[in-house]
């Protein structure tokens, strides 16, 4: 399931984040990739443990908690820290798949990774190229959202980033465990829950309806989370 999630942070938001990033030092994005994606990867990243990756990071996160749209698609249960990476003078990651597990440095916690995320902090009309290409059951599907905006997709997902021939292309990614591990299970639920919000808008939270349908997923939860 590939979702593309609106407004996360607001153009305020992010035009206070980018003039702080703008400004800080960048370093080879290699440091974090494997042995593997190491060898297609050129991009630049803000060190991770910076105070300023950490402070922006937490807002993402605040953001996310507040974002009824990603709860729902993502069921998560451990986030790893948002990290920034910067794509500009052909910079290009090329075909990949993400790690399975990641290690929250400085910590003993190691994130199953079961859905990555982007969220864009560069508008598309600022760089050329750069698009987030992923692959799924339905062909290959480009991604170029507005600043604010964040995509979702499974870590099982192959995928790379195009060039950027012109400008640059600012953005945070990150990985998070969900409660529930199967990605068709996650998508029913997903639809579920968004059918149950519909209806509750159209009939009333409490129409008998609404009531059962959200026992069905809340008891689907029950049977299939893994906490």
């Amino acid at each position: 399931m590939l979702i593309c999630i609106p407004k996360v942070l607001s153009k305020a938001q992010v035009a206070a984040c980018r003039e702080r990033m703008d400004n800080a030092e960048w370093i080879d994005g290699k440091i974090t990739a494997g042995e593997q994606s190491a060898a297609v990867k050129q991009n630049s990243q803000l060190p991770e443990n910076s105070p300023l990756a950490t402070e922006i990071g937490n807002l993402i996160l605040d953001a996310l908690a507040q974002t009824p749209q990603f709860i729902s698609a993502a069921l998560p249960l451990k986030i790893f820290p948002p990290l920034f990476n910067r794509y500009a003078n052909g910079g290009q990651f090329g075909l990949h798949v993400d790690n399975s597990i990641r290690h929250v440095p400085g910590t003993i916690v190691r994130i199953r990774t079961d859905l990555s995320c982007t969220l864009f902090f560069s508008e598309p009309e600022e760089y050329e190229g750069g698009e987030l290409m992923i692959e799924d059951n339905y062909g290959t599907q480009a991604v170029k959202l507005a600043a604010g905006d964040l995509v979702l997709y499974p870590s099982t997902s192959l995928h790379r980033v195009e060039a950027v021939t012109a400008g640059a292309r600012v953005c945070s990614f990150f990985w998070l465990q969900s409660m529930v591990r199967d990605d068709g299970k996650r998508t029913l639920l997903y639809d579920l829950d968004q059918t149950i919000q519909s209806l509750a808008v159209n009939l009333g939270i409490n129409h008998p309806q609404v009531v059962q349908l959200s026992s069905i997923y809340h008891n689907l939860i029950r049977r299939w989370a893994d906490v």
